[in-house]
């Protein structure tokens, strides 16, 4: 019942936010995108470099290993095949299939939830993008709009293989959808979408030195719009959960691997800190393996 209570409250909210922003003319928001370009032109990482600034075409092996390791090592990653793995058990992803497509407990019905796994779809989207617009890449100028560039490049570039990734496996798996629509159920694209553009919202504030709370926060709020995307599909008998869960992983591994390979500035491996005591000072030397 917690559950229910839970999720259907996030559903109302997103439903109250996504028809609030429908009704926002396209210029106020075209308005609203530059303004908050113009806020972020005068401040920096906490590094003091601009956010895209550090973009590299050429990371070198070592580096894109250590990003791909990075990225898989993550519960975000692994713990949605995890709990994709524990649906085949005793039938539960098919269970839990029916079940949602026969009640819609949240959406109220599968064309209302297949409508809302579009608008929470694109909200993602938008909230990617929003998150490169107020990243911080330096005095607003030339080389402000050429770090936006770099860095909304890389991003984009993770968006897309991360989609069609995606594709590839829906080609692969040929798995019938719960509606028997056709046989493009495994993974969710939706799901997919939804989760590499989030994550790379939250990597974007992350790399822009919000405290620990904030960060939390956003991370919170935007799982859990990935979340909501990837129910709406159950509802709408698009998908199994299984499906939505690889999707989300998907989305997940592409975002944070191209943030730490292209995007991030490389962490030294060797790092040196003078601290002054009360009866002198200390050396600390520190190296990452």
């Amino acid at each position: 019942m917690t559950c229910s209570f839970v999720g259907t409250a996030l559903a109302l909210g997103y439903k109250v936010y996504a028809a609030t922003f429908r009704r926002i003319k396209r210029r106020r928001v075209s308005l609203a995108f530059w303004f908050a370009c113009m806020l972020s032109g005068c401040t920096t990482l906490p590094n003091g470099r601009g956010w895209g600034e550090d973009v590299t075409v050429k990371p070198g092996w070592s580096r894109l290993g250590e990003a791909a390791v990075q990225a898989v090592s993550r519960p975000r990653f692994w713990g949605p095949l995890v709990a994709a793995g524990a649906t085949q058990i005793d039938g539960w992803d098919r269970r839990i299939s029916n079940w949602a497509r026969r009640q819609t407990p949240v959406f109220g019905s599968q064309a209302n939830a297949a409508n809302w796994s579009d608008y929470l779809r694109s909200a993602s989207v938008v909230t990617g993008w929003a998150s490169i617009a107020v990243a911080p890449s330096g005095p607003f100028g030339e080389e402000w709009l050429w770090n936006k560039v770099k860095g909304s490049a890389v991003d984009v570039v993770a968006a897309e293989l991360a989609i069609e990734s995606n594709a590839g496996l829906k080609r692969l798996t040929n798995r019938e959808r719960p509606n028997g629509y056709d046989n493009q159920s495994m993974p969710s694209d939706h799901t997919a979408t939804s989760a590499v553009y989030t994550r790379i919202a939250a990597d974007n504030l992350a790399l822009s030195g919000f405290d620990e709370r904030a960060e939390l926060g956003a991370d919170i709020t935007l799982d859990a719009l990935t979340a909501a995307t990837a129910w709406a599909r159950v509802e709408a008998g698009a998908h199994f959960p299984s499906d939505t869960l690889v999707g989300a992983s998907i989305g997940n591994f592409f975002a944070d691997f191209f943030t730490a390979a292209f995007l991030a500035a490389p962490e030294s491996q060797t790092q040196m800190r003078l601290q002054t005591i009360p009866k002198g000072a200390t050396l600390q030397w520190r190296r990452a393996f």
